[in-house]
């Protein structure tokens, strides 16, 4: 962040009480705010929001130009590919509801706890053929655009197909190609597609040059050629996308992509693309202070942040003032308390056991649980609480809780050297600090920082008519095993299991089953009225840095681009959801808290004092992207983050 603290803080306080942003201050940021009258894109790519843009501009509606992102993002390859899997809240301005869209692949045959444990893993591996869930992204999409959109699959998939044609590669995606082609060597068709320089000393393309993908173009195609066949034999829209939907899951490019991953050791078969189907689920939802926020269910990590939002009904957010000592102390405690939750009681609510996520929810429990935070010192071994008396039944797993607690000490030494290695606009590194700051800092390990930080991207869209679409996609990102001659990178989601039930029962491998992920979109109502759409990058990190968002609005009365560039704290101990198969590298980090580098000295002093290491950083604000809808002018507020590539068009 380079705006200093005491900037922001002059631009917090004069409050209107109608909720509507302050206007005098709307241009004081980096980025300007965006404003629309008829629709908004915005995505973690410049070109992506320009698909987004044509769509809107072709008549579309919002969920066409999210699909239209969405495909255009994962054929950029930066945090997400096509094999990849995708989640969205939809709010349907006639039936007046918010919907949600369960597009996460399943482990495959075979992914089972012993097998894994035969390979020496105590997680599943981070990146290969045996990292992969089966594909969700293109399935997904099909469904969204097909039960929701107005466009063809072909209208929709024009933009990615054209890049995939060849587009101009962007410096940043270029240079995670370079860091990552040891690995990529290890996949020949990952091998065939990435390294275009292959014997040079920069074997990457390089920024500016014409990235082309000719396996990706060809599947793209078939399923446009899909589409088409079935309009031509007399089917209607909808039934036409999902043609090209079972050609991807049933029919050549299902049997290339098992030949491809079955080539390189991995695991999925024919069957479990076939078998796998996206859902439409109902999503969760608490109100905090008249705005009903929604979130997906605990098959992500998006409960959490409900759980923070009834906790801090208890407490007085505004009387702290925004980061001061006191409120950064209360939402680290806060959000330990969710996150200890979440790493215990999470996981896919279509298996077995079943999650008490209504326990979780209630008000009472989270009352209880706010009731146990001391306001004066850090707890440095937050435990699961017990929700299960809340929804009237007895935990079966008390047993397990206390075996937990003593054999699962969280870490208190930390390391050097925190550079975040995924993501070339989130290195940071202390190097960059004044001696002052430095010293002040204390710098955690940069493998840990790299799983916890680990991207993604967001998809936003929003028109006049009032569909909402909110997406966090991901997975298949850098470096990517690709899928024979697809141009299908598969994805990596399957290291979010665990393979010991005394980390979590609820999210312990097995075939068919999804993974508990960190991907969590955000959508709030006011009123009835859609008021906030929201999402962000960041592994663990993203419904922390989402919570923040939302109180910078709610709380501290910021505009959308006030509040995703405003300075965020984030909490190191929870459990990793990413990264390492080893337990001691995802244990979690106690009292480990990242500030921004320009955070007073007087406060951080105090923080040390209750018990915190604070690591000063530039990178802690998300990236957010987000849309808020003034419902006294009837117009759009865009916000997109200073810190990325996110970029957002608006009408």
């Amino acid at each position: 962040m380079k705006r200093t603290s005491s900037l922001l803080m002059t631009t917090l306080f004069g409050l209107l009480t109608t909720g509507t942003p302050m206007l005098s201050s709307a241009q004081r940021t980096q980025k300007p705010p965006l404003h629309g009258k008829h629709w908004m894109a915005i995505t973690g790519k410049p070109l992506a929001a320009t698909a987004g843009a044509q769509l809107f501009q072709q008549g579309g509606n919002a969920v066409d130009a999210a699909c239209a992102m969405l495909a255009a993002t994962c054929t950029m390859w930066d945090v997400l590919s096509w094999g990849g899997e995708m989640q969205a809240l939809i709010y349907h301005p006639k039936l007046k509801k918010v919907i949600a869209i369960n597009a996460l692949g399943v482990a495959p045959s075979g992914a089972t706890v012993d097998f894994f444990r035969s390979k020496g893993y105590e997680f599943p591996p981070e990146y290969g053929p045996l990292a992969a869930v089966t594909p969700g992204t293109p399935g997904g999409l099909c469904y969204m655009l097909a039960h929701y959109g107005t466009k063809s699959l072909a209208e929709v998939l024009a933009p990615a197909l054209e890049m995939a044609a060849g587009y101009p590669i962007d410096a940043q995606t270029a240079t995670s190609i370079e860091r990552g082609k040891e690995r990529i060597k290890e996949w020949p068709y990952s091998k065939k597609v990435f390294l275009v320089h292959e014997g040079k000393s920069w074997e990457a393309p390089e920024a500016g040059e014409v990235f082309v993908q000719q396996d990706l173009h060809k599947t793209l195609s078939k399923l446009i050629e899909a589409e088409k066949k079935a309009l031509a034999a007399g089917k209607d829209r909808k039934a036409a996308i999902m043609a090209a939907y079972d050609r991807f899951y049933t029919g050549d490019i299902a049997d290339e992509f098992v030949r491809g991953s079955k080539e390189q050791g991995g695991l999925i078969t024919k069957a479990d693309l076939a078998n796998w189907k996206p859902i439409e689920e109902e999503p969760l939802h608490v109100n905090y202070k008249g705005v009903d926020v929604y979130k997906l269910q605990e098959w992500t990590q998006g409960p959490a942040m409900l759980q923070s939002l009834q906790m801090l009904k208890n407490f007085d957010l505004k009387a702290m003032g925004y980061n001061s000592a006191s409120y950064i102390h209360t939402l680290y405690q806060v959000m330990n308390l969710a996150f200890a939750d979440r790493d215990f009681y999470y996981g896919d609510p279509y298996g077995k056991p079943k999650t008490p996520i209504q326990g979780l929810l209630n008000e009472s429990y989270a009352k209880t649980r706010a009731a146990t935070i001391d306001l004066k010192q850090n707890n440095p071994n937050v435990l699961p609480g017990d929700p299960y008396p809340y929804e009237g039944k007895q935990n079966p797993y008390l047993s397990l809780l206390e075996q937990r607690k003593k054999e699962f000490t969280p870490h208190t030494e930390l390391k050097n050297d925190f550079v975040p290695k995924h993501d070339a606009r989130s290195s940071s590194s202390v190097k960059d600090l004044s001696a002052a700051a430095l010293m002040a800092s204390l710098s955690v390990d940069s493998a840990y920082m790299d799983r916890l930080l680990r991207g993604t991207t967001s998809v936003e869209a929003a028109d006049e008519e009032g569909w909402v679409v909110s997406i966090t996609p991901s997975g298949g990102w850098l470096p990517a095993c690709i899928a024979g001659n697809t141009g299908v990178g598969m994805s990596q989601r399957l290291q979010s299991f665990v393979l010991d039930s005394l980390i979590n029962p609820f999210n312990v491998v097995e075939p068919g089953k999804r993974p508990r992920v960190t991907l969590t979109p955000s959508m709030a109502l006011k009123n009835g009225k859609s008021y906030l759409s929201f999402a962000v990058q960041g592994g663990d990190t993203q419904d922390q840095n989402q919570l923040q968002f939302f109180l910078n609005m709610v709380e501290f009365g910021m505009t959308p681009q006030q509040a995703s560039e405003a300075a965020n704290i984030n909490s190191n101990q929870l459990w990793l959801s990413l990264g390492g198969t080893k337990t001691d590298d995802r244990k979690p980090r106690s009292g480990s808290l990242l500030l921004d580098k320009n955070t007073a000295p007087a406060i951080i002093e105090q923080l040390k004092s209750m018990g915190y290491s604070i690591q000063l950083g530039e990178r802690t604000s998300g990236p957010i992207n987000a849309i808020y809808f003034d419902q006294q002018h009837h117009t759009l507020w865009g916000g997109s983050s200073n810190n990325g590539e996110d970029y957002g068009i608006g009408w």
